[in-house]
């Protein structure tokens, strides 16, 4: 009886997993979407998927995507998974974003920057109304030669930049404890080191770059409606391709061995000073994989929140939280514990009824118990008044 029961078990779940199979297909008489098509017209799902799957990789994480029925965080999944598999060959050089050539940099604190304000391509001036001649599915669309960034894409420097030559900002190296960024360091690695709190900079930027979107967009908005200390400005946000560099060391000499596109973000927060520390502007950063502003921007918002504790800020939100937020951003072990409750648990459960009718039995005792002292304890005397 036991292995029929596991037999027809196997056998469900293989069902289950055809029927997923053909629902994802669709009508098969639609022509199958392709990977190039998802890369080419999903392409901010994509780098969704890239940057939370720490893997940059278009083609893969098109395959996810499609893989998972166009559900991003399974896709996450799936390519976070498949990274697992892959050997380490080197760390590459740390990225110089002040090279990189631009597809998009717009400050909102300044309005002339050095080299220009560049919109690129966004819907931040849009009307959000539904375009139904895209329901006709042949539409043709030309990039104007003026926008066309990537043919005619320049480095720059960064517009905050300014602040510093005023000492106005803090530089990213300090003496605050704060050491992520000093060229010295040997650089935390969430991906093969256990993450324990209180932690370093360069880690907490590494979780929030794998984190949800939505957890950290929630968080960040948290942080702008006073569950914090900070009010935010824009000092610049920036989105285009940059070399990867590695140097290995049988060669001696360093080698460009990919183009990748990235977008970074930098906030601008008044501090209004310490004991330690003159009033100045401080920094949240932001830097993810592929044009994925929301996340680069609610990463940097989040960053500056969890550096709380270095400006001797009060915790006033849960955004200022590094356990809280480290340990319940990432999606892949959230959806996790969520999702395991669809397994089965009938032991637990049995246990946990058996529980709650011992307890609900012994509250009808007592409550019997109760009734019948109080029927048979003699009536208080009462003295009447002569």
């Amino acid at each position: 009886m036991a292995y029929v029961a596991v037999k027809g078990g196997e056998r469900a779940i293989q069902n289950a997993e055809a029927l997923l199979q053909a629902m994802r297909r669709g009508d098969n008489n639609i022509p199958e979407l392709s990977l190039e098509q998802i890369k080419q017209q999903l392409s901010l799902a994509v780098n969704r998927v890239m940057a939370e799957g720490s893997l940059y990789d278009r083609d893969l994480a098109a395959l996810a995507i499609k893989q998972s029925w166009g559900d991003l965080v399974e896709a996450i999944f799936l390519l976070r998974a498949y990274r697992t598999t892959l050997p380490r060959l080197y760390y590459s050089k740390p990225l110089d974003t002040a090279q990189m050539q631009l597809q998009r940099r717009i400050s909102s604190i300044f309005k002339d920057v050095p080299g220009g304000q560049k919109l690129g391509a966004t819907y931040d001036y849009i009307h959000r109304l539904l375009d139904f001649k895209l329901a006709a599915e042949d539409g043709e669309y030309v990039a104007p030669e003026t926008d066309n960034v990537r043919a005619n894409g320049h480095s720059s420097s960064r517009a905050i930049d300014t602040l510093g030559e005023e000492g106005l900002i803090q530089p990213e190296t300090t003496s605050t404890g704060d050491r992520s960024f000093a060229p010295t360091d040997e650089p935390f690695d969430i991906t093969r080191q256990s993450l324990t709190t209180p932690t370093n900079r360069d880690a907490r930027l590494q979780n929030l770059a794998r984190a949800d979107e939505g957890f950290l967009l929630g968080l960040a908005y948290s942080t702008q409606r006073g569950y914090g200390t900070n009010h935010p400005f824009a000092g610049e946000i920036r989105v285009g391709d940059l070399e990867v560099i590695i140097e290995p060391e049988e060669l001696g000499f360093e080698i460009a061995i990919a183009d990748i596109q990235v977008t970074e973000v930098q906030m601008v927060n008044q501090f209004k000073g310490s004991k330690k520390l003159p009033p100045q502007f401080t920094r949240g950063y932001g830097l993810t994989f592929g044009y994925n502003e929301r996340k680069a921007m609610s990463m940097a918002l989040v960053d500056r929140a969890l550096r709380a504790k270095e400006f001797g800020e009060t915790i006033e939100g849960v955004a200022q939280d590094e356990e809280f937020v480290l340990y319940h951003s990432d999606n892949v072990e959230a959806q996790g514990f969520v999702q395991h409750l669809k397994l089965p648990h009938y032991i637990d459960f049995q246990a946990e009824l058996n529980l709650v009718r011992q307890m609900r039995q012994e509250q009808v005792d007592r409550n019997n118990h109760d009734q019948a002292v109080k029927q048979f304890s003699p009536p208080s005397s009462s003295c009447s008044k002569i």
